[in-house]
Order: structure tokens, then sequence, then C-alpha cells
């Protein structure tokens, strides 16, 4: 099992800053890309960004120039730098893990997320 922790959260106003953390933990073999996703109330959950282990990423448009996503391979560890934020930014912000065990076996891992709120 692979345990996510996110951390970062909180509130802000429209055109502030805040860093969300998420470090991964437990039975770790290969974690292939790590990344950010955001739900809210009666909507699906939706890709905010995703970062591989090779160091490609890729973001939603709404938040391209907006967030930055980085990471330490050697600390399972992935960040997300959001700035410029907006009252369409409030939502929970879950981390997720794709991971491979030894054994080739593929499954992916969700934090229990982090709020974000923005007033405007």
């Amino acid at each position: 099992q692979v345990q996510l922790v996110e951390s970062g959260g909180g509130s802000v106003q429209a055109g502030g800053s805040l860093r969300l953390s998420c470090v991964a933990s437990g039975s770790i073999f290969v974690i292939n890309a790590m990344g950010w996703y955001r739900q809210t109330p009666g909507k699906d959950r939706e890709l905010v960004a995703v970062l591989t282990s090779g160091g490609s990423s890729n973001y939603a448009d709404s938040v391209k120039g907006r967030f930055t996503i980085s990471g330490d391979n050697a600390e399972n560890t992935v960040y997300l730098q959001m700035t410029s934020l907006q009252p369409e930014d409030t939502a929970v912000y879950y981390c997720k893990a794709d991971h491979v065990t030894d054994g080739g076996a593929r499954n992916h891992y969700w934090g229990r997320g982090t709020q974000v709120t923005v007033s405007s």
C-alpha cells in the first residue's frame, strides 16, 4: 500500500497564491507519475496537473500559466504552486500517484484531499 498525504491548502483572496505539497510513503516500488486533481460538489474530479518521473508535465487549460507542478523523485513528493488564484479555483485538491509494483502491477492511489478556498 502507498499512502499520500497532502498539505498546504487554505483560504486566500483572489489574486493570491498557495503551495500544495504531497508526500507518498509506504510500500513504494516505482511511482511513474504524481499529479493533482480537484473536485467541487456535484462535479466530477478533474485533472489539474500531472508530472511524470521523467519530468514531463501536463496542465488543464484553465490553470496554464498560473499553476506550476514540480516534484522530487527521491523524496516521492510533488508540489503545486498556485498563483493568481481565482474563486473558480475553489475546490478540494487531491493528490494521485501512479504506482508500479515489483511484479509489474499498475495501480493508483489517492490522498484524502486538501481544501482550497478563494474569495473574491
